[in-house]
């Protein structure tokens, strides 16, 4: 008997059925725990550049720090999720992450800061990774990571309308405060949650392993990831370099992330029913379109139109790439490793584009970088979601 039997057998709580929509909902909120940070990232790095004094270069690679822990964390999940109890699990990772939370609020040294966000990553990439498991062992699988989007997008929008104008008057206090109570809500809703026993059914219709396919979607994954946090976590400053009002650059972030969240909406309600490659090549295209204005952003309204474009398009294209790798083991280790690749392309977009600006880049050739990512992404990733809509589609 696993500890997570145990604790299921003593608990007295109602329990969601498992592949509802609160289940859903439920789950999404356990995932978007562990990464809830990226969601306002470019909170936290305009936060630590204007709250603490840091140059944007050590803002970015904190970001990044706190990624690339969460990658290490999904990299570990990958590896054990079979047989750890990941109810436990989960229980631990959230009172960590909001303890660690809570002491980097004084915290002031940016090298510390770095060693103290590196761990939390970890813990948070364990956590997401253990829960993507989990959320492949679903009959729903495509809807829950829509619903996981629209959690973080919705959410993420209000913390990037709220937080910035916080920063000058309180310091870098309200952003890890923020970060703490969603673990803690998280860690409330965690009780509500069914067994989900790992399940050896594979889906993919094919001999073996079709690694092929998986490996295409994986690259896929981090191209995408990379691309959009690289240009996501500089937004702020970008909008600001073109001349733009602070006030009305954080108003417009998070107006922009709540419109997009029509595109986990999109994916909540369509799922695979006219299959997922002329979904994604129209959200690419589109994502590449958007992307492209950004180099009108000293147009308030074209900055606006960029990141709703990009907000609603990143929201579908991603829900449909991580339930694509899930689809390759029903056990969840392809969806953990999915995560573990999401994590490792969102820490890589900061650090690189920290990196292309503290060597004299600027904002347009890092709106160009982010161009061409997505292009390769797009390519590596229509194959492999033409061949599961065609295995969908044989009886």
């Amino acid at each position: 008997m696993t500890n997570d039997d145990t604790l299921d057998r003593n608990r007295r709580l109602p329990t969601a059925a498992p592949d509802g929509f609160l289940a859903s909902i439920i789950l999404s909120f356990l995932a978007t725990a562990g990464l809830f940070y990226v969601n306002i990232m470019a909170a936290i790095v305009d936060g630590l550049v204007a709250g603490l004094g840091i140059s944007e270069s050590a803002a970015g690679n904190i970001g990044a720090a706190n990624i690339y822990g969460a990658a290490f964390g999904a990299l570990g999940a990958v590896l054990v999720v079979k047989q750890v109890p990941w109810r436990l699990v989960s229980i631990i990772s959230l009172l960590t992450l909001v303890s660690i939370d809570l002491a980097s609020m004084f915290i002031a040294s940016a090298d510390i800061l770095l060693l103290v966000r590196l761990i939390h990553g970890i813990v948070g990439g364990l956590l997401v990774g253990v829960s993507y498991a989990v959320i492949a062992r679903t009959n729903k699988v495509d809807r829950t990571f829509g619903v996981l989007l629209f959690v973080q997008f919705g959410l993420g929008g209000l913390g990037v309308m709220v937080l910035p104008r916080l920063v000058p008057i309180y310091g870098v206090a309200p952003l890890f405060i923020a970060l703490a109570l969603f673990s803690a809500v998280a860690l409330a809703m965690l009780p509500f949650l069914g067994r989900y026993p790992p399940n050896e059914k594979v889906t993919v219709k094919s001999d073996g392993v079709a690694w092929r396919p998986l490996v295409m979607t994986l690259i896929a994954i981090f191209l995408f990831q990379a691309a959009n946090m690289g240009l996501l976590a500089y937004i702020i400053r970008l909008g600001i370099s073109f001349g733009l009002d602070r006030n009305y650059v954080s108003t417009a972030l998070g107006l922009a992330t709540w419109v997009a969240l029509a595109g986990p909406a999109i994916v909540i309600v369509l799922g695979v029913k006219y299959g997922r490659f002329p979904v994604m090549l129209a959200g690419m295209l589109l994502t590449l379109g958007g992307t492209a204005v950004f180099h009108l952003s000293a147009e308030p309204a074209a900055y606006m139109i960029a990141n709703c474009g990009t907000g609603i398009t990143w929201g579908a294209v991603v829900a449909y790439l991580l339930g694509m790798a899930a689809q390759f083991d029903k056990a969840g280790r392809t969806a953990a490793a999915a995560g573990f690749v999401s994590k490792l392309g969102l820490a890589s977009g900061p650090f690189l584009a920290g990196q292309f600006l503290a060597s004299g880049g600027n904002f347009p050739g890092l709106i160009n970088a982010a161009l061409l990512l997505m292009a390769l992404s797009m390519l590596v990733m229509l194959p492999p979601a033409k061949r599961l809509d065609e295995a969908q589609a044989t009886p």
